[in-house]
């Protein structure tokens, strides 16, 4: 078959290209423009890239679940407490604490609710040997964290320094040191600091033996004395306070660094005078008779109010715990420090006989913490001196 064809004349070929690519444009918009429209849409939010970078990010772990296109990346900024339930029922490990019997009801009352909230998985051991005791396991590196019931001293921060063991110093409470006597005792009301000084000084030791020998008028009886032992943060600060120099004392009374023998010594002996913290007097005040003390304003006794406002004077004082930076490493240590100075807990300081903060502490104690701000600031021979609130903005 022989196929004629057509000769198309030169000047038209031109318009006739151009008239068959029109054409084909016309058939492809057609048969396909209902489809173009409907995905256009879709494809400006569901992105598969945008998707996948909005997930990778770690500040949006905290958002609730199924929320992923809603989430914002945050800026870079200091670490902010993360204790959420689901976050903390996750965590494992071990917390060894010890130190000072006065600040351990507090520790121990954080550790009981904060094991609850991990179902049991973080083990907290909280042990009692005293400020001084838990200082030297504290700077061997035995503990994580050590109860204190008074500052560092400077031979204590020289014993961390030698070991490698950097230190954050957080207060925690206001405590009262209570002076006690028998129920039984009548006539004793209130002492001022002086005569306490006349009892506990330590040229009394052997000699001033008597109550009569302590205040005219008082019976000629004997005093038998009761205090925390010396490696206890409370007796530093009485003796200290008292005495005016840390661990000047008689030696000739009965010492335990467990507050419970001393309630049950004083409360089962007529002729006892003692002192510990306010909260273990408080604990056993159907036991004891609680001393108003004259500081040089008249005869106060402690309370909550006078204890924080100040009026019991001079034998109040904060208490604190130290916390190895290395903890800032471990998210179940930092969870329990962040579970500790957390304004849910306020009740468990109270309730355990102590006087918490204003806010504004805990919340300079936990930047403190979460920048990891070590070092010495109320103890130590460089300490500062002022209010808590403002020793610890000093120090940041």
């Amino acid at each position: 078959m022989r196929l004629n064809l057509i000769q198309v004349p030169h000047r038209f070929l031109a318009p006739l290209v151009l008239l068959l690519a029109g054409l084909l444009a016309l058939a492809v918009v057609g048969c396909g423009g209902d489809d173009g429209a409907d995905t256009s849409a879709p494809a400006a939010t569901s992105a598969p890239a945008a998707t996948t970078a909005t997930q990778a990010q770690p500040a949006t772990t905290t958002a609730p679940s199924g929320s992923a296109g809603t989430r914002q990346q945050q800026p870079a900024q200091t670490p902010a407490p993360t204790t959420a339930p689901e976050r903390v029922a996750q965590l494992s490990g071990d917390i060894s604490i010890d130190g000072s019997s006065t600040v351990f009801p507090i520790t121990e009352a954080m550790a009981e609710e904060f094991g609850k909230s991990t179902g049991g998985n973080v083990r907290i051991t909280v042990g009692v040997s005293g400020t001084g005791g838990g200082f030297k396991k504290f700077c061997a590196g035995e503990t994580h964290i050590s109860d204190a019931s008074r500052p560092i001293k400077q031979s204590e921060v020289d014993l961390c320094v030698e070991a490698g063991i950097e230190f954050i110093e957080i207060p925690v409470a206001i405590d009262g040191l209570s002076v006690m006597v028998n129920p039984a005792n009548d006539f004793v009301e209130c002492m001022t600091v002086d005569e306490l000084h006349t009892v506990w000084a330590p040229e009394a030791e052997g000699v001033v033996t008597k109550w009569s020998q302590v205040r005219a008028g008082w019976p000629d009886e004997d005093i038998r004395l009761y205090a925390p032992g010396v490696d206890s943060g409370t007796f530093d600060y009485f003796t200290e306070t008292v005495n005016g120099e840390s661990q000047a004392s008689r030696g000739d009374f009965l010492p335990s660094e467990d507050d419970n023998v001393l309630v049950t010594g004083i409360s089962g002996d007529p002729g006892a005078l003692g002192y510990f913290g306010y909260a273990y007097y408080s604990e056993n005040a159907d036991r004891l008779k609680l001393v108003a003390i004259d500081g040089g304003e008249g005869c106060i006794t402690p309370t909550d109010e006078t204890i924080n406002n100040g009026t019991y004077s001079p034998l109040s004082r904060p208490v604190f715990i130290y916390v190895a930076k290395s903890a800032l490493e471990e998210e179940h240590l930092r969870a329990f420090i962040e579970f500790y100075l957390g304004a849910a807990n306020r009740d468990l300081i109270s309730d355990t006989g102590y006087i918490p903060f204003p806010d504004t502490i805990y919340d300079l104690a936990l930047e403190k913490f979460l920048t990891g701000n070590s070092g010495a600031a109320f103890g130590g021979d460089d300490r500062m001196h002022g209010t808590v609130e403002e020793v610890l903005q000093a120090s940041q």
